[in-house]
């Protein structure tokens, strides 16, 4: 399969993902088995399949922003497809940790999908977000009056 399949593929899968996240109905007991394991998995096996081979070949490392650079720099059209597929698996099941905790804290979707939409396409901000969001709710609630 050509690395340009490879990653249509891929972001199709996610995309189905994200969607299934922001749009079916969570009362569901079922919901986050798509998002937060089977995607994900599949996306990971994916992964591993293009990375395990392709770390043989690689030029470069982890342990300096050279080595990084080297690295990116030499970097087969496997290995980049490989390392987005790191990040839409990963960005995905941390944007059904969100939805769960938002969900328990009786956050409404509305409010929930632009946090999953940063979550999406900007990981990290997404969850700073939810965190914000989390903390903000839980001291407003600790200070609200008993009814």
């Amino acid at each position: 399969m050509s690395a340009d399949l490879m990653f249509s593929l891929s972001n199709g899968l996610a995309l189905l993902g994200w969607l299934i996240l922001a749009f079916a109905p969570r009362r569901l007991s079922a919901f986050p088995i798509p998002t937060r394991f089977v995607i994900p998995a599949i996306l990971g096996v994916a992964y591993a399949v293009a990375i395990i081979p392709g770390m043989a070949t690689a030029q470069g490392d982890f342990t300096s922003l050279e080595g990084l650079k080297q690295l990116y720099a030499t970097a087969s059209d496997p290995l980049m497809v490989a390392g987005w597929q790191h990040y839409l698996a990963f960005d995905l099941f941390v944007g059904t940790w969100i939805a769960e905790r938002l969900d328990g804290l009786g956050v409404h979707r509305i409010v929930q999908i632009p946090i999953l939409a940063a979550t999406f396409m900007l990981g990290p901000v997404g969850l700073v977000l939810a965190f914000a969001l989390e903390l903000g709710l839980r001291a407003w609630r600790s200070r609200r009056p008993a009814a």
